[in-house]
């Protein structure tokens, strides 16, 4: 039984959704009507088919010719560079070669960008990282336009890439999809050692050699990140929304396990577009859907970057959330997890303690999930074919009742001996807008903080003033314009270490912007995605040098201490961002920026406003 105020928040989001959820359900209805149980491409001319499958082997044009074999797209996000995707470069062979052996035939549909926030944070191309959500989810689109798929893989780790997948993958719901995840790397340097060495670089107490010895030591092989930012929490976010393969999420890459899995993966995209089992991925999302992975969210701990993803993700299913639908489920969804910035473990840890099998378990037993959803295992068992975790045998993945108790209570706990009551995020209010803040990884004693205003237009400017010496003090940063209308919204994580220092020191600190933090930020108050923004005349553009402004975590406020009076004396601060505006390909977003919406609607260029299926 779901609790009452879990099925209550559901409910909400059912009758403010049911116009936009209706016009998408009728778009997959139309959709699937056409294709009525046939293979997608037969209903393609002659010439259209010969130039899809030109490049094949025969064997796959006979199959292709005729009406009775499965044909699978597989979108990738694959590339060399990035630790994430780099395992992706045998995906599509692995793939297909399963897939032959079931009599379907696979082909790359298309790639998508996969840039990194690591190598981009506190540089210009950081400010490029928001929008490449909204780009992989118009390449998503290219890639199946061609019209010749019966269903989907999507091969996709990082930060915007799964929410951009996501959102392609929806406008496509009429197809079964899968996503396809490669795990993290194998633990290295612990992470509260990381954090302790970029400390001290801050400090100047070591230099560039001791700094990067340690970054190389923390991001050391393939595979994801460990520490538990946007990209694990898009994993964990994949799984709970039945996206994913049961126990998939946390295996590491070049593994035979992860091989099996990935087998494990074709076999079931084979199953679930069986006539039989049909499951198109729109029928998978819905508003229980969707509830479940904000659950999750809260329950892990996850990034922020999510409260703008997972809007949007929504929307594009035609279901409409807002920040105060996660806040107040934060109010009664406990926290589970211990994973770092939260705590010290890493994700190999967590998955090592029972991982996403033990939480979804508990979660379900505890009644903070809905079970009665659809997921890409198919079948009539919903989010509880979660509660198995797969197990290798000679003949392949097997599933197995998944744990019943944590194997390490420092990291995973159960819903009864929660590390917190309430999921540590928030909708911040008051006079300067809306904004969000996650406690979870801030102590008790550092959720309020009254304190002057120092006000700066980008993180170097304030970079500048601690190198200076001139932040030894309590105060409250402001930095404005760094909305996505402003530059794209780019995360500030740079200011974390610099920001520690002064809290260690017994300074009262606190942060407030209208730009984002990175999924891995933590310990100082961070008041982020502050809606509206600078640029959109938002009050932040009010804030003057001095000024107090109260940020109160635990009471969900927000304030500029200043008379209205007073504010309505005042012009709103302007900046010249023309340097935003070129270099490094920035030019080339101008229309992104002038069509952002509003972080509180997902800061997209699509679906502003009311939905529009």
């Amino acid at each position: 039984m779901v609790l009452a105020n879990i099925q209550k928040i559901t409910d909400k989001i059912v009758a403010r959704s049911h116009n936009s959820r209706q016009a998408y359900l009728s778009m997959l209805s139309e959709a699937l009507d056409r294709d009525n149980d046939t293979a997608t491409r037969s209903k393609l001319a002659c010439g259209n088919l010969a130039h899809a499958f030109a490049a094949c082997d025969m064997h796959d044009k006979e199959k292709l010719s005729g009406d009775e074999a499965r044909n699978f797209g597989i979108v990738t996000a694959y590339n060399d560079m990035l630790s994430a995707h780099a395992p992706y470069a045998t995906y599509p062979d692995e793939i297909k070669k399963v897939a032959t052996e079931l009599g379907s035939v696979v082909q790359v549909a298309g790639g998508v960008p996969a840039m990194c926030d690591g190598v981009t944070q506190g540089q210009i191309g950081m400010e490029l990282s928001l929008f490449s959500r909204d780009v992989i989810a118009m390449a998503t689109a290219v890639a199946l336009s061609h019209d010749m798929f019966d269903g989907a893989f999507y091969l996709g780790i990082c930060d915007k890439i799964v929410p951009g997948l996501m959102i392609g993958a929806l406008r496509f719901g009429h197809l079964p999809g899968v996503f396809v995840p490669a795990g993290p790397m194998p633990s290295g340097l612990p992470n509260d050692e990381k954090a302790r060495i970029r400390q001290e670089y801050a400090k100047g107490n070591v230099g560039r050699k001791e700094l990067l010895e340690a970054e190389s030591k923390s991001y050391h092989s393939a595979g994801t990140c460990t520490f538990y930012g946007t990209a694990n929490t898009n994993q964990m976010l994949m799984e709970i929304m039945g996206l994913q393969l049961p126990g998939s999420s946390f295996i590491n890459p070049n593994t035979d396990m992860r091989d099996a899995m990935t087998a494990a993966a074709v076999k079931q995209l084979h199953a679930i577009t069986q006539s039989d089992n049909h499951t198109p991925l729109g029928y998978v999302i819905s508003e229980k859907t969707i509830v479940n992975g904000i659950v999750g969210l809260l329950a892990t701990g996850g990034s922020t970057n999510l409260t703008l993803h997972l809007v949007t993700i929504a929307r594009a299913a035609g279901i409409q959330i807002t920040w105060q639908d996660m806040h107040d489920l934060s109010s009664t969804v406990p926290l589970l997890t211990r994973i770092y910035p939260n705590g010290l473990a890493d994700v190999n840890h967590f998955h090592a303690a029972g991982g996403m099998t033990f939480l979804i378990k508990n979660l379900l037993e505890g009644g903070y999930l809905h079970g009665d959803v659809k997921t890409a295992m198919g079948g009539e068992e919903g989010l509880y074919a979660y509660t198995k975790e797969p197990v290798l045998t000679d003949e392949g993945i097997v599933w197995c009742e998944g744990a019943s108790e944590s194997l390490d209570e420092n990291v995973l706990r159960s819903t009864t001996k929660p590390f917190s009551a309430d999921g540590g995020l928030r909708v911040l209010k008051g006079n300067l807008g809306n904004a969000v803040i996650k406690t979870s990884a801030v102590k008790e004693n550092h959720r309020y903080v009254k304190a002057p205003a120092k006000v700066f237009h980008t993180q170097d400017a304030l970079q500048d003033a601690f190198t200076a010496g001139e932040l030894d003090r309590d105060f409250v940063a402001v930095i404005r314009f760094q909305g996505p209308k402003a530059c794209g919204m780019p995360e500030l994580h740079k200011l974390t270490p610099s920001l520690g220092v002064l809290q260690d020191k017994g300074f009262k600190v606190a942060l407030i912007t209208d730009g984002r933090m990175s999924g891995a930020s933590g310990k100082v108050p961070a008041a982020i995605h502050l809606s509206p923004e600078a640029v959109d005349k938002g009050p932040i553009g009010l804030v003057q040098e001095g000024d107090i402004v109260e940020l109160d975590a635990n009471e969900g406020t927000l304030k500029l201490l200043v008379d209205d009076a007073e504010l309505q004396k005042r012009t709103h601060a302007s900046e010249e961002l023309s340097h935003n505006r070129f270099g490094l390909g920035r030019e080339l977003f101008e229309t992104f920026r002038q069509t952002a919406g509003p972080a509180e609607e997902g800061a997209s260029v699509f679906f502003g406003g009311e939905y529009d299926a």
